[in-house]
């Protein structure tokens, strides 16, 4: 990335490999990279070199629109900053992204989702009105309603309380086992990460395997 004071390195280069269905945890500070890494990962963001392929599509060599119709198809996100919609309700906002991909019966999705967070309550109640829990709880039944072949999530847990965090958790791994979900997650939390069948530290820019019994 340039900057002012020349090219910027922010990730080293990175090799990762993920299988249909595989779930992995990616761990490490704050400012590692790691949510840079999956913004790539999911083509929200372009890298100056090297390739990225998404069931075979190679993201890298597509241009904003090939890319976002590689997201509508293939990819969720849930975001750390929630990118809800601030004058659509919690209804709105996770039946917007099922309306655009014309899902079947869309509005009994989104709120079969929202039911699922815990939210059946809010569902008419827009970002302004709900608690930052409430927001995050809001984006991930989004996310979790699109039901794409990956999910990708930056500190999904991270705004939840202890219980809401365990229910969304055991969400999670229900999709992925039950869906055969690839799941790419960004985590502060060692229990979330160990349900992983994978996990890697990510270290100023540097991403490495951690071994199983090797501590996080």
């Amino acid at each position: 990335m340039p900057s002012s004071e020349g090219d910027l390195t922010i990730l080293k280069d990175t090799f990762l490999e993920v299988a249909e269905g595989q779930s992995i945890a990616i761990i490490g500070q704050s400012g590692s990279g790691k949510s840079t890494l999956l913004g790539l990962l999911a083509g929200l963001d372009q890298a100056s070199s090297g390739d990225i392929e998404i069931f075979g599509n190679n993201i890298s060599k597509m241009n904003e629109e090939g890319r976002a119709l590689i997201r509508k198809d293939y990819i969720s996100f849930i975001f750390q900053n929630f990118q809800l919609l601030p004058t659509l309700t919690a209804l709105e906002n996770v039946l917007l992204p099922l309306q655009l991909k014309q899902v079947d019966n869309a509005k009994a999705k989104a709120l079969e989702f929202l039911e699922k967070v815990g939210l059946g309550h809010r569902v008419h109640h827009t970002p302004k009105l709900l608690s930052g829990g409430e927001q995050q709880r809001v984006a991930i039944a989004r996310a979790f309603a699109c039901q794409t072949p990956i999910l990708f999530a930056d500190e999904p847990t991270g705004n939840l309380d202890s219980q809401t965090g365990q229910t969304v958790a055991d969400l999670l791994f229900e999709l992925n086992e039950q869906f055969n979900l690839t799941l790419v997650l960004v985590t502060h939390d060692p229990k979330l990460a160990n349900r992983c069948d994978k996990q890697f530290s990510m270290n100023a820019g540097e991403l490495i395997e951690v071994k199983v019994g090797e501590a996080l």
